[in-house]
This record gives C-alpha cells, structure tokens and sequence, in this order.
C-alpha cells in the first residue's frame, strides 16, 4: 500500500463568533429558550408556558414564520419578530438519484457549505448529516478527508438538516405520521456526513436532544446512530449524554492499515479503542456497536482481514456493515470485487455476526461524502479565476 496520509493533528476547534443580530430560537434547547424569553421581559412562569408552544410549532409543525403561530397573540408575535429569527440552512443544490436518493448542498452562515443526504429504503428513511464544515482526520479513503477543517456546525445548523429535509420530503405531519416512525418518509438519523461528531460534542448532543424531544420532532434514540472514527475520551459521552446508538469508522485490522486508512489510529490504537468500546455504558445485545468496513481491493478485504475482525472484536455485541467503497475522481483505491465482499461477510457471517453488504447509492449524483462539496468549490474557484483574469484584460479607462 503506497498512500500515506498525515497524522491527525491536535486541533481546538474554537465555537463560531455569531453574527450580530436577531437571535436564532431554532438549535436552542429547552431551558435556553426559557431564559432567552425571560431575558426578554416575561416572567418565569409565562415564559415556560409560551417556550412550550414556540416548540411546538416549530418542531412539531415546521413553521417559519411567527405570525404562523396562532394560539400567541398579535402582539407577542410581532414582539418576536422583532427580537428573534427561525432560520434554517439553505438548499444550494438538490439532486435525485435513480434510485431514490437525495443529496442536498446546503448553505449556513458564513457561506460555508456542507452536505446532507437522504437514503429510502423499504422500511426506513434515512438522514445523513454532518457535524462540521471539512474535517481535520484526513482518512485517505474519504473525500471530505481532502477538505480542510472550517469550522463545528451550530446546534441549529445541524438540526436544521433535518427540518429542511422533512421540507424537501413534506414531512410535517398529516396527523397520522405525528409520532409513528414507522410511517415516517424520514424515520432514522445518521452523522455519518461531513466532520467528526465528537469533535462537536456539545452541539451534536443539543441537536440530537431536540430530534428526540417527544414535544417535537419525536425520534426514538435508537432510531440515532453516531458515527465516530474513533475519539477514545468522548465515545462514552455518546452513552450518558446522547443515548443513541454508536458506530465506529473500523476499516483495518492491524495498527499499519489503520494508521493510513484512518490516522486518529496513531493516537488511539485498535488496542486502545476496543478497550474502550468493551466498556461502553449501553453495550448490550439489543444495542449493539457498529463495526462500519470500507471495503477496498487488495488492502484490507482478505480472508485473513476477515478472521482478524472477528478476533478483534469478539465478545462485543457487534455488527460489522460492509461498505462497498465508494469511488471518487482522484481517489487512490479501487474498490473490492463483488465476490470478494460476498466471500469476506460469509465468514464473518458464519462466526456469528451480522455482516450486511451496504447496497452502494446515489452513485449518479456523487453521493460519496464531500463529492457535491467539492465539486461546488471547483466551481467557485473557477469563477473568482476567470474573474480576475477578465478584470486583467481589461484596458484601463481611457482619459479624454
């Protein structure tokens, strides 16, 4: 294996300086929204009664607008109007796979953009967000792993995701689809996209609360996946913090692969990590640990990788998802033959683990994380050059 990348830096992600302005009420949790509202002048009392209708009509209904909140008065509502705002990111590009799928490029303050996609299966509608604008990892097998870190998404930024996904899906509910997940068209959340959720704890977890909030958008918590590349001194924060479910970016079974596949690798070692996931608060037989596998051809997909993982994580409730890798322009690995994949889950299949082929999706529209991101960027870039190069050619203003 001839790719190398850097080893992951020490980075102080330092929280975004908002902007002056209105106040975003959409990101903020319950007891913030109380105190923002007393800060404005109700009583205690009153402010937690009308917090609890803001909420609703906000993560239950979907609205946008203040004046769209009938049961506050005339007046209360243009006093917020005044004071606050519901912004959501906004959608920059849509595009709709063959199969169904939907990737969005959104828009948040600043002008940064990030992605989101949604996956429809037969059972289940699922939401990829990101947790951050690049990322700092650098896994050479992940596209957003060429982006540079940016900056952490807000709260709202990151639940904003999903209100304009449900938008996109006319998803505020009928009556009927209130709280069944079950007839949901969006029924289960992954921060499977763009950043390293636990490098963006705080917000990742004020977001999650809102999606779970059974006064609102009303997730189960394990219908919430949390995906990490492998923080060691946050994963148990996902269980008493959070209570979602906990996937693990995994891809190699010795510390050599996994150090150029996934370089966070050289500071929390596969000993390291499984260590700490053994130990995981919510660990158990209905709450399984996702092992996710990219399979890649010729450096991690052999038979002997494949009896490795089982001796690596045996004992841990586990599934193990394998992950056709997903190719993108540039990228430097090929992904695993068919075959190959099939024969690498039957033998873990066959040690008693549930070993599911991820079907590959939205392939069409560069559904690969940080593809549309790219792309767009390229776009841009080509834009401010032709700019400047129109701007060169052009003669100075003659002086009559």
């Amino acid at each position: 294996m001839t790719v190398s990348a850097p080893i992951t830096q020490d980075v102080l992600t330092l929280p975004r300086k908002l902007s002056e302005g209105p106040v975003n009420l959409i990101g903020l949790s319950r007891s913030v929204l109380v105190q923002t509202l007393i800060d404005c002048g109700l009583a205690e009392k009153k402010a937690k009664m009308r917090s609890g209708q803001i909420w609703q009509w906000i993560y239950q209904k979907g609205v946008r607008s203040f004046d769209q909140m009938t049961n506050l008065s005339k007046d209360y509502r243009a006093e917020l109007s005044s004071q606050f705002v519901l912004a959501v990111p906004e959608v920059v590009t849509k595009k709709v796979s063959t199969d169904g799928t939907r990737k969005y490029l959104m828009r948040i303050a600043g002008g940064h953009e990030v992605e989101t996609v949604y996956i429809p299966e037969v059972d289940r509608g699922t939401l990829c967000i990101s947790s951050q604008v690049g990322c700092t990892l650098t896994c050479s097998f992940c596209h957003t792993g060429t982006q540079r870190l940016v900056r952490n998404l807000t709260a709202a930024e990151i639940i904003g995701q999903v209100m304009v996904a449900r938008d996109d899906l006319g998803e505020w509910p009928a009556a009927e689809r209130t709280r069944n997940s079950e007839t949901r068209l969006l029924s289960n959340i992954v921060l499977m996209g763009m950043g390293e959720p636990l490098y963006n704890f705080d917000n990742v977890r004020d977001a999650m609360k809102i999606a779970m909030d059974p006064e609102g958008i009303c997730l189960s918590r394990r219908r919430i996946t949390l995906s990490t590349s492998g923080v060691v001194p946050e994963i148990a924060k996902t269980a008493e913090q959070i209570g979602c479910l906990l996937a693990v970016s995994f891809h190699a079974t010795t510390d050599a692969v996994r150090d150029t596949l996934v370089p966070i690798n050289r500071k929390w070692n596969i000993e390291t990590l499984l260590a700490e996931l053994r130990v995981y608060p919510k660990l158990s037989n209905s709450e399984r640990i996702t092992f996710e596998y990219v399979m890649i051809k010729g450096v991690n997909d052999s038979d002997a990788d494949a009896r490795r993982l089982i001796q690596l994580i045996r004992g841990i409730p586990a599934k193990i998802n394998l992950i056709p890798f997903n190719e993108w322009p540039g990228s430097p690995y090929e992904r695993s033959d068919w075959k190959r994949i099939e024969a690498f889950s039957e033998i873990i299949f066959k040690a008693g683990y549930a070993s599911p082929i991820r079907r590959p999706r939205g392939e069409d529209i560069m559904a690969a994380c940080g593809q549309l991101k790219s792309a767009s960027e390229k776009v841009r870039k080509s834009r401010v050059k032709q700019d400047k190069t129109a701007a060169a050619d052009t003669p100075p203003p003659q002086q009559i």
